[in-house]
């Protein structure tokens, strides 16, 4: 068996092709020709597909497929906006025998901490927020409205960005519905998408290595010689391009409004009404509303959080000794209060950036020391 080819056509944008590979890959671990590892309490419960961005172009199929194949304890989807992915992955997990569940990020609005940070970095006011546990990638009738609304808005702020950025980056533009269709297997279109477009448009205006380098050193305001080496590396460029026109302080930056997303509340009421668990997204407790945690929490549980989600990789190892000890020791007080409210936890890695973990060393004593409250919020949901 061509394993590599299988894998391969588990990413296909075609749900037809992958669904034929998946059912390669059911037959392939239970004849032996593909081994499944052993389970273990590895598991990675926080996994971004291709339906809205994920950093190795991994489908939901695929996804399953890996935690078969390393011997994941559970395995979780969640993408931003959408619940493309969700009948595909639960499928998967049915056809491969692993355990797993759903979920949806996007972005809320929280007024009462209108005027502090939370974990969306410069952006006082707003939450990244999860609903987890979507047993449908079909929304109930009554909540179908508030589904389109996600998704156009999502696209729409994007659209901007785009809109944005062209005039910028001008000849290397890009169209947004282009995009749509060729980086996007369903049309949802994230800002890590048009970095990438914009890399190849880039590219295709500036054939010349040496024209493309002296393009990007002006626009991004970095030597030619860096440059240079950034075309050597997309994932670098691409995150440079992000950093450097669509964040704060950035030609494409769109600051956002309280009505540029929902409110925790209403976000909480179409998550319950779809069946699912409202969940609260952790940072690292390092900004202002995160610190005060006692109150964040009382603050979610009034608009009915039940549950809590974290990226273990980015809170266990700092860039100095002092950044590391302040991190883990906000790791600790988070658990701690997540344990004593009664919210189950989920940790994984995000997977929606090239480099980004395929999961958490849970070897790592700072991670370690927490594990059974984390497999026991993994069996509150699977």
């Amino acid at each position: 068996m061509d394993i590599k080819n299988l894998e391969a056509r588990l990413n296909d944008f075609d749900p037809s092709v992958r669904k034929a590979a998946l059912l390669e890959a059911k037959a392939a671990f239970e004849n032996g020709t593909i081994e499944a590892a052993a389970v273990t309490s590895a598991h990675n419960m926080h996994c971004h597909s291709f339906f809205s961005y994920n950093g190795y172009g991994y489908s939901p199929s695929y996804v399953v497929y890996l935690a078969k194949k390393m011997g994941f304890y559970a395995v979780g989807l969640v993408d931003f906006d959408v619940l493309d992915g969700v009948d595909e992955f639960i499928e998967a997990l049915n056809l491969l025998g692993v355990r797993g569940c759903c979920g949806m990020e996007t972005r809320a609005f929280i007024p009462e901490l209108a005027d502090k940070e939370i974990n969306s970095p410069g952006e006082p006011g707003v939450a990244y927020h999860l609903g987890c546990g979507f047993t449908s990638g079909k929304v109930p009738a009554e909540q179908q409205a508030f589904a389109e609304m996600l998704r156009r808005n999502a696209n729409n702020r994007t659209r901007k960005v785009v809109e944005l950025v062209n005039g910028y980056l001008a000849p290397a533009v890009i169209d947004f519905d282009a995009v749509a269709k060729r980086y996007t297997p369903f049309g949802n279109v994230t800002e890590r998408h048009v970095c990438s477009a914009y890399r190849d448009a880039a590219a295709a205006a500036f054939p010349e290595k040496s024209d493309c380098a002296r393009f990007w050193s002006e626009k991004l305001n970095i030597a030619e010689d860096e440059a240079l080496k950034l075309l050597d590396n997309p994932v670098k460029l691409e995150g440079m391009i992000r950093s450097k026109t669509m964040k704060s302080g950035g030609v494409g930056y769109v600051k956002p409004s309280p009505e540029s997303f929902p409110t925790l509340e209403d976000m909480n009421k179409f998550i319950i009404g779809c069946g699912a668990v409202p969940t609260l997204a952790w940072l690292n407790g390092l900004s202002a509303g995160e610190n005060a945690l006692d109150e964040l929490i009382k603050l979610h549980k009034k608009y009915g959080t039940k549950a809590a989600t974290l990226i273990p990789a980015r809170n266990v190892a700092g860039s100095t000794p002092e950044k590391t000890a302040a991190l883990q020791a906000e790791l600790d007080r988070f658990v701690a209060a997540c344990v004593e409210n009664d919210l189950p936890m989920l940790a994984g890695t995000e997977m929606n950036a090239p480099g980004q973990l395929l999961v958490d060393d849970f070897d790592d004593p700072a991670l370690n020391k927490h594990l059974a409250a984390l497999l026991k919020g993994v069996d509150s949901f699977c």
